[in-house]
């Protein structure tokens, strides 16, 4: 099993080359604790929280990149971009990286993004899906020609490629059966959100495998983001983990965010996080660690070592902590394999290929 992290965002109130040098030294703490995958996700206009934006970010810290590691968007709002713009830039972060790029992308749930943008909220999903298609098409091909219906191009000549081919693995974020038909259809992955429960999750993988098998496209396993906490016991980490994350979960369901209620995070915070966040003794989490991946075809596991508020000093203290107690006893850890996925399907799953690799 290899794990990795979410590098996110930063109060407004520290200044940005502090903020900088936070991300510098997470970095350099999470390679030190056997981390695998660096991502950050994107934000605009965001009140009271900073996000650096996710490309240049990213180009800064390949400097700093171990041989093994990979960087990655968790995730970008795509359908806020033009195509070719994003799909050069994102290519010439995969060269840059040395191939170790993964392009994490999804919708967001902002509206006031989009509105800021010029660009039509409730058309969100149409656009990702013409967005994807066309930067493959940019990335894998001498000369495009697309006309959709939001974007269109006759025989352009491509002169920036990135060096995984046809493409950087695409991870597409999803909360709902519609959106995880859409990973299965244009991403290479889903990945699995941190609100979403073992039985959910457990449903929506039958869902994404018929896709993929009906578009006879190869079964990957899956990224899964958790948020994590270890504690002396399970109150200790319910008390460590709500003095760090309830301002930010009362934010997120404040913005809007699916799956998460805003009177439940306000007046139930210990029963709304107990179901989806792994919290415990380090043996406790492990254990609970173990218990998922027997159940669910996942890998990576990302986990958020660092919430708005928190120094660097918590940060990499706090990643030392998961890399000498998790990441490092479970790095034999083999997750469950799509067998008992495909043989609980119509006709036992015959259609299936076999299940491939992706890069990422």
């Amino acid at each position: 099993m290899e794990f990795g992290i979410l590098m996110g965002d930063q109060p407004t109130s520290s200044s940005p080359a502090e903020h900088l040098d936070l991300m510098l030294r997470k970095v350099e703490a999470a390679q030190k604790a056997g981390f695998k995958y660096l991502t950050i996700g994107q934000h605009f206009l965001y009140d009271g929280f900073r996000w650096l934006q996710p490309v240049p970010l990213l180009s800064r810290l390949a400097a700093e990149l171990d041989g093994d590691v990979r960087l990655g968007t968790t995730v970008l709002i795509g359908p806020v971009h033009h195509p070719v713009i994003l799909a050069e830039e994102l290519a010439t972060l995969d060269i840059i990286t040395g191939g170790r790029l993964v392009v994490g992308i999804g919708t967001g749930y902002l509206p006031s993004e989009y509105e800021s943008m010029g660009v039509p909220f409730k058309q969100r999903y149409r656009l990702l899906e013409e967005l994807i298609e066309l930067m493959s098409k940019l990335w894998s091909q001498d000369r495009v020609t697309h006309q959709g219906r939001y974007w269109q191009v006759e025989d352009v000549p491509t002169h920036i490629r990135p060096l995984q081919q046809p493409r950087p693995p695409i991870w597409l974020g999803a909360m709902k059966e519609t959106g995880v038909r859409r990973a299965a259809r244009h991403g290479d992955v889903w990945t699995i959100t941190p609100q979403q429960t073992v039985d959910q999750v457990e449903e929506l993988i039958r869902i994404y495998v018929e896709e993929r098998l009906a578009a006879d496209l190869p079964l990957n396993k899956l990224p899964l983001r958790r948020e994590l906490m270890i504690g002396r016991d399970f109150d200790d980490a319910v008390d460590n983990f709500a003095a760090v994350a309830r301002v930010k979960y009362e934010a997120y369901a404040q913005r809007g965010m699916d799956l998460l209620s805003d009177e439940a995070v306000r007046d139930s915070f210990v029963s709304t996080i107990q179901d989806h966040v792994l919290l415990g003794s380090a043996d406790e989490v492990r254990d609970q660690i173990i218990g998922i991946a027997e159940r669910l075809p996942i890998g990576p596991l990302l986990v958020r070592p660092h919430w708005p508020g928190m120094d660097a000093a918590q940060t990499v203290a706090y990643l030392q902590q998961v890399g000498k107690e998790i990441v490092r006893p479970l790095a034999d850890l083999v997750s469950a394999s799509f067998e008992g996925v495909l043989a609980s399907l119509p006709g036992g799953g015959e259609a299936a290929s076999e299940p491939q690799p992706v890069a990422g």
